[in-house]
């Protein structure tokens, strides 16, 4: 099932501000969703956004109420989900209120430290995956200051806690990431769930750009979650989830996609095979029910990131059992060896050919033969670089529905379109 601009827009949070549960909860739309609890004593708040949507979200929740907010938890250490507490903190120093506790789990302290570690790497990693243009100044991620947890889960412990007339529970498992953690308030049936709900979207388990991922441990946590005959879902991304049918469709679903994808893979590993063999069987097999189900739309995570995610969990980095691909050359000596024996001219008809036959990857795969290969700028690395174009415009705005795999395409897409500009210049 494919996605939509509004299926885009609702994941990316363009949808107004709500109360549910008898007014008692607010869902505040932002790029990672935000929900509050309004309790006789204060506010529970899980998640804070971004750093730059941290006044928006501080506004929305105004309009709900004035209480000082007690409880701040972490779904998980992202930037979109622990980085907009800047405005609390100001309201705290300005009223004299108490400092709220933070509950996270122990690993979003080490996630911090990691981003503090990697610091421009991640700064690199996250313009490409949100398409954000590489002069811009600001980071898209930095722990430079962070707001730490006051409580900490360590291990798969739980936690309970009280204010005002409710109790909620957090709960810790892996799925996106290894530090999520996840919230049941009792009262109201209402689950807090972070990433591990996206809606609408396939798991994000496997991200192309991101460490690893837990498909099992997903499961898992869907089937925690559904023994809590929840009547709502907060989830990490996009719209409120309400009813019990449609709370255990999006549950259930995405366990049972979860063991599927985690199983069959894990299945063929022992079997003996290799990668390639194991993706392109895995294309084959799956089943309807996922495809077409509206609860696992590939807006952002999709099925094939999900086989990378399993095999990647269990092997290393030599995939494909080909000797060859132990310790590769240089994939441009490669291509000028090729080009050594092999007509430049002919190769780009032959790319063009199977663009025209609508076989687009393997167009791509043969176009960088001669991208790579051809030590001179003349017209035909101009020809090749405009079929390269034409083929990731292709690939992104009529094939993928992903929104991580539509940005690598359009990153490439920007940079050849750069490149092609200046060679035109050179060839005048």
């Amino acid at each position: 099932m494919n996605t939509t601009n509004e299926d885009m827009n609702n994941f990316l949070g363009n949808f107004p501000s709500s109360t549910f549960a008898d007014g008692t909860c607010l869902i505040i739309g932002s790029m990672a969703t935000v929900g509050v609890v309004n309790t006789d004593d204060g506010l529970v708040l899980f998640d804070v956004g971004t750093k730059m949507h941290g006044p928006r979200i501080f506004q929305e929740l105004r309009k709900f109420s004035d209480k000082p907010v007690k409880y701040i938890i972490y779904s998980h250490g992202h930037f979109d989900h622990a980085f907009g507490y800047a405005p609390l903190l100001e309201e705290v120093k300005e009223k004299g209120w108490e400092m709220p506790q933070v509950i996270a789990h122990e690993n979003v302290l080490n996630r911090f430290e990691k981003y503090r570690m990697l610091h421009g790497y991640h700064n690199w990693l996250n313009k490409m995956q949100f398409a954000t243009p590489s002069q811009t100044s600001e980071d898209i991620v930095s722990a430079k200051e962070t707001l730490d947890p006051t409580i900490v889960l360590h291990g798969n412990e739980n936690f309970e806690f009280k204010l005002g007339q409710f109790t909620f529970e957090v709960y810790h498992d892996m799925g996106e990431t290894d530090d999520s953690s996840w919230m049941f308030f009792p009262a109201k049936k209402v689950l807090f769930t972070g990433d591990l709900v996206m809606n609408p979207s396939y798991p994000n388990v496997g991200n192309p750009n991101k460490v690893q991922r837990y498909p099992k441990h997903w499961a898992i946590a869907m089937e925690k979650m559904l023994e809590k005959n929840a009547e709502y879902i907060v989830p990490g991304h996009g719209q409120l989830i309400e009813g019990r049918d449609d709370v255990k469709g999006t549950l259930s679903i995405r366990s049972e996609a979860m063991h599927f994808v985690h199983d069959e893979v894990v299945k063929r590993m022992n079997e003996g095979k290799w990668f390639p063999e194991i993706f392109h069987e895995m294309l084959d097999i799956e089943p309807d029910k996922f495809k077409n189900n509206k609860y696992l739309k590939p807006t952002y995570g999709c099925y094939r990131f999900a086989i990378h995610a399993t095999y990647r969990l269990y092997h290393g980095w030599y995939d494909t059992g080909n000797p060859t691909d132990l310790f590769p050359s240089k994939s441009d000596e490669v291509a000028k060896e090729i080009l050594k024996v092999a007509d430049e001219t002919k190769i780009l008809e032959q790319a063009k050919k199977l663009n025209d036959e609508g076989k687009i990857q393997l167009a791509l795969h043969i176009v960088d033969i001669v991208i790579k290969g051809v030590t001179s700028e003349n017209q035909t690395l101009l020809e090749a670089y405009t079929l390269k174009n034409k083929l990731l415009k292709i690939m992104r705005d009529e094939l993928e529905t992903s929104f991580i795999a539509k940005n690598s395409y359009n990153r490439g897409f920007n940079q050849i379109k750069n490149k092609i500009s200046e060679l035109r210049r050179k060839l005048k």
